[in-house]
């Protein structure tokens, strides 16, 4: 690969021979005139032009840094923008037959370990290792990125500011059980940006140490993983205790302990503690997702696809959340949630959390916020991030 090397001012590398004559066409196995041992040598022709081309945009992600100068650290080098513009080509480019989620995991990876060139990121999360919050590291990070297993989500919040971690990731909504309360709470006095969100299609699991669902006793979860399998639970255990715990992947290490425990949790969290799968999924809801927010210490410019989280402090006056509604309406800018939380040190005062569409640094809704500022107690700007990729 050493011929690949550039300085970084020449022009765009020649497309691979092979790579220009437009898609292969090959006819199914099995088929009168397929020959096996042709189709296969295809394959690993295929396989080596993709993996020198691997190669040659590591050399290009290198030089990208090289060109950036000396920086500090990983998280210097990473754009989330950035990221969502080619994951978005990606999705655009799809004429399948691989789904679109298949393509964009695949391309994040790649992006994963070119970033890791420099230095891994570092990204705390709710622990320990097997939670949902560790998948969602891995969907928004990839497998480079250098996983902080902490044991409470005020935790998260406390290692990035602190810069013993790049980011993190935390959950804030589940489409069935609503907004997660005490993540919103840690926005009232964190200074944290939000630099990114992740959408996760949460399945849960039934797993034990032996399998057998007549073994069961107790059942261990996180609260909001017990509330999304009430029926089921209702249905199948009705004698068995439900107790919640800080993680599914604490319940898991729990149930591995006694035969007639049990834990609900991801199914990677069987494979981390050993356990054996009694059931599942087992889910009350076939759309179960959970929205977790990448956090952080900096704001990032636009991607050209964006959401913006807002915090406002409104004086206590007639029509004063219309006051800050209207201006919204008028440019219209769509709204996705509104939520209010008591604010900290005042009675009877109330902070809402506000997430509409746009950038904060585009119009309409930079020109919205101008005119919002003029009237409201105090409005704070979460983050601007890109929308969740598909």
């Amino acid at each position: 690969m050493a011929d690949r090397r550039r300085t970084g001012n020449e022009p765009d590398p020649p497309k691979r021979a092979g790579m220009t004559a437009g898609k292969r066409t090959p006819g199914q196995p099995g088929e009168p005139g397929t020959d096996l041992s042709a189709v296969r040598e295809q394959i690993d022709g295929i396989d080596r032009e993709i993996q020198a081309l691997i190669a040659e945009r590591a050399l290009w992600a290198h030089q990208v840094g090289k060109a950036k100068g000396k920086l500090a650290a990983a998280v210097d080098y990473y754009r989330p923008e950035r990221e969502a513009q080619v994951l978005r080509r990606v999705v655009d480019r799809n004429d399948g037959p691989l789904s679109d989620e298949v393509l964009v995991r695949l391309f994040r990876e790649i992006m994963s370990a070119c970033l890791a060139q420099q230095e891994p990121l570092k990204v705390g999360y709710l622990g320990p290792e097997g939670t949902f919050s560790q998948q969602a590291v891995h969907k928004h990070f990839g497998h480079s990125a250098r996983g902080l297993p902490l044991a409470s989500v005020e935790e998260v919040f406390d290692e990035v500011a602190s810069g013993t971690a790049d980011f993190g990731v935390v959950p804030v909504e589940n489409s069935g059980q609503g907004t997660i309360q005490s993540t919103l709470d840690l926005f009232l006095t964190s200074p944290l940006k939000i630099c990114g969100e992740v959408e996760l299609r949460v399945h849960q699991y039934l797993l034990s140490r032996t399998g057998r669902i007549d073994d069961v006793e107790r059942v261990y979860s996180h609260g909001l993983s017990l509330a999304q399998c009430k029926s089921w639970l209702r249905q199948h255990l009705p004698l068995a205790e439900k107790q919640a715990v800080a993680s599914n992947a604490d319940a898991a290490r729990r149930a591995r302990n006694a035969d007639d425990a049990a834990a609900i949790a991801g199914e990677n969290a069987a494979h981390v503690y050993g356990l054996k799968v009694v059931a599942g999924p087992i889910e009350d809801r076939d759309d179960n997702t959970t929205r977790f927010l990448v956090i952080g210490r900096a704001s990032f410019p636009p991607s050209g696809h964006d959401r913006t989280s807002l915090m406002v402090f409104i004086r206590d006056q007639p029509g004063a959340l219309y006051k800050i509604l209207e201006p919204l309406a008028r440019r219209d800018i769509s709204m996705n949630r509104i939520e209010s939380r008591p604010a900290h040190g005042a009675l009877w005062q109330y902070a809402f959390f506000i997430d509409v569409a746009g950038h904060v640094d585009e119009s309409p809704l930079k020109d919205a916020l101008d005119e919002i500022d003029e009237f409201a107690g105090d409005v704070r700007v979460l983050g601007s991030y890109p929308v969740a990729v598909p």
